[in-house]
């Protein structure tokens, strides 16, 4: 189902879009017009099957790179709306861009990003209200940056008590991570017992180094 947003939405709005488990798109970057989503399947990452390849776990050990929490969410958003090299056109566009720096703003909205030498390289950005993180968008400069941090965001949703991660569709790319697609009515199902659940985005502290988060991972599930 996709319905007509209207610009105009409050913060309030976009939340309770959130709660119901519809979220704003864009048809192209430059088209200022939103509409809402509601997948008649949708892709979801148990917490409790996520996988990690060996070869993923030990660069994440390894702490190729710095990652870090909310320290760049304007910037990560809009390096995931950039165009990319195989799709000249992201359903990221600026009003969705306001909705989120809104979020942000309330303290709903996070980054996760992978820093090298300064640099921003890699992240994502989604959405948490209450056990439930809706994730939104990922982008990568080099390779594994992306994952790494999709790797920090599950030890931190775990160890933070979190029920529920919301990755909207499900990718091949999402797959090898253990996503996996369920209908409409089971994802209601699992929102409505998550998002009045009592959770901790920052239970893991501001930085924490990639064995402690392979560790969280581990004990968690």
């Amino acid at each position: 189902m996709e319905d007509e947003a209207r610009l105009e939405f409050s913060v309030e709005d976009l939340i309770e879009c959130y709660r119901r488990g519809v979220f704003p798109m864009a048809d192209a970057r430059h088209d200022r017009r939103v509409f809402l989503v509601d997948p008649a399947r949708r892709g979801v990452i148990p917490l409790d099957r996520f996988h990690v390849s060996r070869r993923l776990a030990r660069t994440v050990r390894q702490d190729r790179f710095e990652v870090r929490v909310d320290t760049a969410f304007a910037a990560v958003v809009a390096a995931c709306a950039a165009p990319r090299e195989l799709s000249m056109e992201t359903w990221i566009n600026e009003p969705i861009q306001q909705m989120c720096a809104a979020l942000f703003a309330r303290g709903l909205a996070h980054s996760v990003e992978s820093w090298r030498d300064g640099r921003l390289v890699g992240g994502l950005y989604g959405i948490a209200l209450g056990g439930a993180f809706f994730g939104e968008s990922m982008f990568s400069a080099e390779r594994d940056a992306s994952k790494v941090a999709l790797v920090h965001l599950v030890a931190r949703l775990k160890a933070g008590g979190f029920r529920l991660l919301d990755a909207q569709f499900l990718t091949e790319h999402l797959e090898t991570f253990g996503a996996e697609e369920i209908t409409r009515a089971e994802y209601a199902r699992r929102l409505a017992a998550a998002v009045d659940a009592p959770a901790d985005f920052k239970a893991l502290g501001a930085y924490v180094e990639g064995a402690l988060s392979m560790q969280a991972i581990s004990q968690a599930s």
